[in-house]
């Protein structure tokens, strides 16, 4: 009853955006009404209609006091809210548990699956305790390096990719009757992370922990771990085995923008290959020799360290940071230098081609002239971009500007052929 009574009396404020769909990212669902009660409440606190974008604006929510989340052992950190989404047409969904951090905004995707008949109900998403709250199994420990298979097997890639998609098994791996899903890569990233670390931490030591994930999930990835014994996923949601998953659930702004500027680097040591599977614990109900401790990493983000001093102070001080030269499922590679108000040539004219045909199913992006000229109509439209998909609003093309248009554009694009 603590936590209830925290929950009635805290006057923290988080805030939420929900991002809703129509089957896929690259269709924004206009108008559709999101409603917003407390979790297994009846009494309304926000009802929205998303624009054009498919966004809803930006709402404060109660949430617990920060100190929750600073230290193991303490009443529940967030409060949970339940989301429910209606459109005509659509089979309504329900989000059980959206949760919201002090200080922290939280976006909530859902995606929409059109209907021939009324639906008997909404589709449930439950969104399990967080992995520092809740009760999960530790992780089963296993070697950092795994044996490669020769070329004829399963590993043929000199080096690391990253993939555009993770096919997540949501159980243990022999249990057969779990789902399989498909997730990008980097939205499986951002998923995993605000699962398993605040939002509220250093960013230095949020940094730290997604590059842990990253390189985990590029172990599980390079080497074939699953598929190389003859199963059909890439990685597993279980704890035990992995590193937790939860389909649906919401994520957390600076981690998404954290996970958008490092996507592509993982963490390895001198003289192999492949990334390192980098396992982790909370290191206080669980303890990790020669592991990531996750509160153990929040406190010496609270001293000043930079995360690959973090990194160094649990796996060793041999650890370096390398990046994969190649992402999977874009049309051309980031050019390397930053695309901003004077910058003339291919990649320019890459990015205006882009955004143009982002903006027919995202009409508050302008249309522009593409001569490869990036001018105040292609600052103004990157910068609008940036804002409808949760980054920072420079109008300028970096690294995880340059990706995520990409991305956002084979998205549309393949909308486009169905």
């Amino acid at each position: 009853m603590r936590n209830r009574y925290y929950y009635r009396n805290q006057v923290d404020q988080g805030r939420i955006q929900v991002n809703v769909s129509v089957l896929d990212v690259g269709r924004p669902a206009d108008a559709a009404v999101v409603r917003i009660t407390p979790r297994n409440g009846e009494n309304i606190v926000e009802e929205m209609m998303t624009d054009t974008s498919g966004q809803t604006p930006i709402t404060e929510l109660p949430a617990p006091p920060l100190e929750f989340s600073q230290v193991p052992g303490s009443p529940m950190p967030y409060s949970e809210y339940d989301v429910y989404v209606t459109m005509e047409g659509y089979k309504p969904v329900r989000v059980e548990g959206t949760q919201i951090l002090p200080d922290a905004l939280a976006i909530q995707n859902v995606n929409l699956e059109p209907v021939e008949a009324p639906p008997a109900g909404p589709e449930n998403i439950p969104i399990q305790p967080h992995t520092l709250y809740g009760i999960f199994p530790p992780k089963i420990p296993e070697s950092e390096v795994k044996p490669l298979p020769d070329s004829s097997g399963f590993v043929v890639l000199p080096q690391p990719v990253v993939p555009e998609f993770v096919v997540v098994h949501l159980g243990v791996p022999t249990d057969s009757s779990a789902r399989n899903v498909w997730v990008t890569f980097q939205d499986y990233i951002k998923n995993v992370a605000s699962c398993e670390i605040y939002s509220t931490w250093p960013e230095e030591t949020i940094k730290a922990n997604v590059l842990a994930i990253l390189s985990f999930t590029m172990n599980r990835i390079y080497t074939e771990w699953y598929r190389g014994r003859g199963f059909d996923f890439t990685i597993t949601n279980s704890t035990a085995f992995d590193q937790a998953f939860n389909y649906g659930r919401n994520i957390f702004d600076n981690i998404s923008m954290i996970v958008d500027d490092l996507f592509t680097t993982y963490i390895t040591r001198p003289g192999i290959r492949q990334p390192l599977l980098t396992q982790y614990c909370d290191g206080t109900r669980v303890q990790c020799p020669g592991w990531l401790t996750q509160w153990g990493s929040k406190y010496l983000g609270d001293q000043g360290y930079d995360s690959i001093s973090i990194l160094r102070n649990f796996y060793g001080q041999d650890v370096f940071l390398m990046a994969a030269e190649r992402v999977s499922g874009v049309p051309v590679s980031y050019p390397g230098a930053i695309l901003q108000l004077g910058s003339t040539g291919p990649a320019v004219r890459t990015i205006q081609e882009q955004l143009n045909a982002i903006s027919n199913n995202y009409p508050a992006i302008n249309k522009m002239r593409v001569d490869g000229e990036f001018g105040e109509q292609t600052r103004t439209a990157v910068e609008t971009f940036q804002g409808i998909f949760n980054l920072p609003r420079s109008g300028i093309v970096d690294f995880a500007t340059w990706y995520k248009i990409s991305a956002i554009y084979v998205a549309v694009t393949r909308m486009a052929e169905l």
